[in-house]
């Protein structure tokens, strides 16, 4: 083994300045240790998801993956990297080839990092500009898809990658190909790579089409345990002391890792998967309920790259379970609001099941909740856990209960409800219109009730209005400089990309009458056209929900917090920041600040208490005060308000208060319902300046029939 195992590889051709933190130094993250391993050892697996908190080295240890892989060989003088030794070589399929009787050399095996505000043109690459002008021909400069080929490519916070790059990655990752038809360049190159991802899931989901694409995914937290963060800081320490010496004293476990990854990936076609582990797999898979086969796919690879890194031949029933645990977590969630994670008790039964060839008695039994748990499995189904070998990481534990909001609720006007049936059951006898200021006779406050939250509904789409510039995402129409081009602007344009083919049009003609005789292309200011790039941008969507006492009325508040949940449904798909005010009784309340996590937003809206008065004049100023908080944060974001009522308050102070709010997008939702409807909401919406929406389209219309949208010219 060389020394060169030693140091990270060049990212995007950079040497780095010093050593990289050592791999086998990371502390307490077997699990993303493990699952980056069995990537090394089997590139097919389709790469890893790290999800995890701030501060728990995901970029740490992907980096130090990297010095630990074998060097490649390619085709001496190739810019894609071609693999000598591959018969295709010889064929036209690279830019710079074909190769016939290839030179080979060896380079260290690449990481390339893809900044998430990278443009497009970076990532797959376009018209080489310098040949262009300097020479008049056509050249194409590789992207990092091209750098990345038979190597990592490594995106940090993923889940804030721009849509179109996103689109990108996925063309790539399915086909094995990069295809550019742009700037009137047409080649297609082969990209073949370990696609590695980490993120914070505070700051927002994954699209889950990308998600998909991720063969493994684990999450990590930081170890609460004392011994090992002191362990962790001491560490961290002594290598920011003293890189080069604590690199040297890691370096033979380095050696270690790097020679087992080696023999393990020689090992790896050797490796026999009988039918028993397959039927294990497929019990598995059935059980949890995942979509499509690549489940089962993904995980037989990793449990094959799981026995070649334990020196096994024979797939068991341990490297199954290893396999299960990484490959299935972020599969079996049915919506971003259910928790990743999946039950070791469930799998063991699974497993179980397959190994006695007994067909699955129950199949709801693979909702976590564990049936009679009472064998758990065999003691030597589990793999041994030395070093990152270890399967059980942070996210076995994971509840896979969803939060209250699925059980039974007694019908409005079927009588008084038993206490049992919990406090969101308690109605009173009529509806209270507390809005009134008519003094009451004294009697004990109101308890604030909590009501269970609706079944998720199918929802409208609501878009902003006009084409503005703005923060990517898929909701309103945007002007954006890392959308796609669509075409060049009018020559009076002065700001906004190149688009270089219509300059480059432009001066063609003119050539003659400037001199030129070959070489360099003549270009004047008059030559030069903008381009024209459009997408899709994300909101700041605020959510002001009544939560008075008029709206616990015939559990009225648990339809209203069924139609949120599927408008934060909606929000995650679009990209969107979301934030949550209530008001009720004597004021507001910013129940969450503006994020781009919907997990913490339904948990907050299942725990909004109802009761009291309506001081909705006091949740339009909290709205006007979030906006302009945000606004210092976020400039480029739009908001949308959904502001979500029965219209039982004083109008007049409203619109005083929600003065501030025109010149946005808002929408009032008008939550009043029965036989007799005073329309206090729809005439709050006209004094507000407001987009008018009833609950019922919201939460009981199919989507294609109440696609909500404005189109203003901008």
């Amino acid at each position: 083994m060389t020394s060169t195992l030693l140091c990270t590889p060049a990212t995007d051709g950079h040497s780095p300045a010093k050593p990289g933190f050592p791999f086998t130094a990371v502390v307490g993250a077997e699990s993303m240790q493990l699952a980056l391993i069995l990537n090394a050892v089997s590139p097919a697996i389709g790469g890893v998801l790290v999800r995890g908190e701030k501060g728990t080295a995901k970029s740490t240890a992907v980096r130090g993956l990297a010095a630990l892989l074998p060097e490649v060989s390619v085709v001496t003088g190739c810019r894609f990297g071609c693999d000598p030794t591959d018969p295709a070589v010889a064929e036209p399929g690279c830019p710079d080839g074909p190769h016939p009787n290839p030179a080979a050399s060896s380079r260290p095996t690449r990481l390339v990092e893809l900044p998430v505000g990278a443009s497009e043109d970076r990532v797959v690459g376009s018209l080489d500009l310098e040949k262009a002008l300097s020479e008049g021909v056509r050249a194409f400069e590789p992207g990092l898809l091209a750098g990345a080929h038979r190597g990592i490519l490594y995106v940090d916070e993923v889940n804030l990658l721009a849509d179109h790059l996103v689109d990108v990655l996925l063309d790539a990752s399915a086909m094995g190909r990069n295809h550019v038809e742009r700037d009137s360049v047409s080649v297609s190159h082969p990209a073949r790579f370990v696609l590695i991802g980490s993120m914070n899931p505070e700051e927002g989901e994954l699209r889950p089409q990308l998600l998909d694409r991720f063969g493994l995914t684990v999450d990590v937290t930081a170890s609460r345990d004392p011994g090992t963060r002191v362990e962790v800081v001491r560490r961290r320490l002594a290598a920011d002391a003293d890189p080069a010496g604590f690199a040297q004293d890691w370096a033979a476990a380095e050696l270690a890792l790097a020679a087992r990854i080696i023999t393990a990936r020689a090992l790896l076609p050797k490796v026999c998967l009988p039918d028993s582990a397959l039927r294990q797999i497929a019990e598995v898979c059935a059980s949890f309920d995942v979509d499509g086969m690549r489940a089962d796919i993904v995980t037989a690879r990793a449990a094959a790259a799981h026995a070649a890194w334990q020196g096994r031949e024979t797939v068991t029933a341990g490297d199954v379970r290893a396999a299960a645990l990484l490959a299935l977590p972020h599969r079996k969630r049915r919506s971003p609001f259910d928790e990743p994670g999946l039950d070791p008790e469930a799998l063991d039964e699974a497993l179980d099941r397959a190994g006695q060839n007994e067909p699955d008695p129950e199949p709801e039994s693979d909702r976590g909740d564990g049936g009679d748990g009472g064998d758990g499995g065999p003691d030597d189904n589990r793999p041994d856990g030395d070093g990152p070998n270890s399967d059980h990481g942070p996210h076995d534990d994971g509840p896979d209960d969803h939060g209250p909001g699925d059980g039974e609720r007694p019908q409005a006007g079927s009588g008084s409800a038993p206490q049992e049936q919990g406090p969101g059951a308690s109605r009173p006898s009529q509806s209270p219109d507390t809005d009134t200021s008519t003094p009451r006779p004294a009697s004990p406050p109101a308890q604030p009730q909590t009501a269970q939250t609706g079944p998720a509904r199918r929802t409208p789409l609501i878009r902003g209005a006009g084409r503005t510039s703005g923060t990517p995402g898929r909701r309103s129409a945007a002007r954006t400089g890392r959308g796609q081009t669509v075409g060049p602007l009018p020559t009076s344009a002065r700001t906004g990309p190149i688009h270089l083919q219509a300059t480059l049009v432009a001066a063609a003609p003119f050539q003659a009458g400037r001199g030129r005789q070959g070489g360099r292309i003549l270009l004047a200011a008059t030559d030069l056209r903008r381009a024209e790039r459009r997408g899709k941008q994300g909101n700041l969507v605020l959510f002001v929900v009544d939560a008075s006492g008029s709206m616990a009325a015939r559990a009225r508040m648990s339809e209203v917090k069924g139609a949120v949940l599927g408008l934060l449904m909606d929000a995650y798909q679009r990209r969107d920041k979301v934030g949550l005010i209530t008001f009720r009784d004597k004021g507001a309340e910013l129940v969450l600040p503006p994020t781009s996590s919907v997990e913490n937003a339904a948990r907050r809206l299942d725990a909004i208490q109802t009761g009291g008065r309506t001081p909705l004049a006091a949740g339009l100023a909290k709205t006007v005060q979030v906006i302009n908080t945000e606004r210092l944060r976020d400039p480029l974001r739009r908001p949308l308000v959904l502001l979500i009522t029965d219209g039982r308050a004083d109008r007049a102070s409203a619109a005083r208060a929600g003065a501030g709010l025109r010149g946005h997008d808002l929408v009032v939702l008008d939550c009043e319902r029965g036989p007799v409807r005073l329309r206090l909401a729809e005439k709050l919406a006209g004094d507000l300046g407001a987009e008018y929406l009833r609950l019922d389209d919201v939460s009981t219309e199919p989507l294609s029939g109440v696609v909500h949208e404005r189109q203003m010219a901008s």
